[in-house]
């Protein structure tokens, strides 16, 4: 099979998805028209711009769940979270994803580098990554969300919260992370065997690097079956400084690696799920594992 032929073949369209309120927004989306169109004409886009919080998991949805489409999240991690989770609930969908960063976390953009967007359209093999399903039980009505690269308790959503509140830049950015850390409170969870344990931080990886933390694993591969588990327990402020630091500069080094990992929460605990943070109760049952293979990309 030719090359000019195989994105007919295995795609019937391309979606781009974005929130067309982001600032450069509609200049980035017309460029990447231009470019694929200029490199497969014979290859219908379309443009679904979001309308509300929410809306993008919707479209993916409707999308994923006809032909053979590439979903094409423009947005950073959040936005991409949102598309994968529209596609996972199609069952059997031949829906493919990738994701061209334009947010202001991209992690997962960056841990999977990939050729501009014609090229990977045209010729970038389709493969196959793990997902991080997490199932939330207890007295609330069981749910189930997915994660393309990562799922933080503790640091690191307070650390989303409080660069969000302090505004964006590297300055601003800094500044927030210090005012995390003087606040940061530990949080108990009961892990699966009955014994509680006190945690400052409790990182679940299916990428190497977070961008706004540094490197969390040299040993993680999103195609593995196992996500990597970076734990800090309550040690103290200084601990968790000289463990940022790390990870900005030296990294992190090797983590344990499993396939599930389960716990209660004891106290009500904020969760970062990818680029989107929600708040736990307490007496929330947790259990994430990895879905081998769950989503086909490019």
């Amino acid at each position: 099979m030719s090359s000019e032929r195989a994105p007919v073949d295995r795609f019937d369209r391309v979606v781009l998805v974005f929130n067309p309120g982001k600032p450069g927004m509609v200049a980035r989306i017309d460029e990447l028209q231009q470019g694929l169109t200029a490199a497969l004409p014979e290859l219908p886009i379309e443009l679904l711009p979001t309308e509300f919080a929410g809306h993008t998991r919707d479209l993916a949805r409707s999308v994923a769940a006809k032909g053979t489409p590439l979903i094409v999240s423009v947005s950073g991690d959040g936005g991409y979270h949102e598309v994968v989770n529209g596609v996972m609930d199609v069952p059997g969908s031949r829906a493919v994803c990738t994701v061209v960063a334009a947010g202001n976390a991209n992690d997962h953009h960056r841990s999977m580098p990939a050729p501009p967007l014609p090229e990977a359209v045209r010729q970038g093999p389709v493969r196959h990554i793990d997902l991080l399903r997490i199932t939330f039980g207890g007295e609330h009505r069981e749910r189930i969300q997915y994660a393309h690269s990562y799922i933080g308790f503790g640091l690191t959503p307070l650390m989303a919260i409080g660069i969000e509140r302090g505004g964006k830049g590297k300055i601003l950015e800094l500044l927030s992370v210090a005012r995390t850390l003087s606040a940061l409170r530990p949080f108990e969870l009961v892990r699966a065997d009955g014994a509680t344990a006190r945690f400052d931080s409790l990182i679940l990886a299916n990428i190497s690097r977070m961008a706004k933390y540094g490197t969390v694993s040299e040993m993680g591969s999103p195609d593995d079956g196992l996500f990597e588990v970076v734990t800090l327990p309550h040690a103290g402020r200084w601990k968790m400084a000289l463990m940022t630091l790390r990870a900005v500069t030296l990294g992190l080094g090797h983590q344990p690696s499993v396939s599930s990992y389960s716990f209660t929460t004891r106290d009500a605990v904020p969760c970062q799920i990818d680029g989107e943070v929600i708040h736990l109760p307490a007496a929330t049952q947790v259990l994430v594992e990895s879905a081998k293979g769950a989503l086909a990309v490019i």
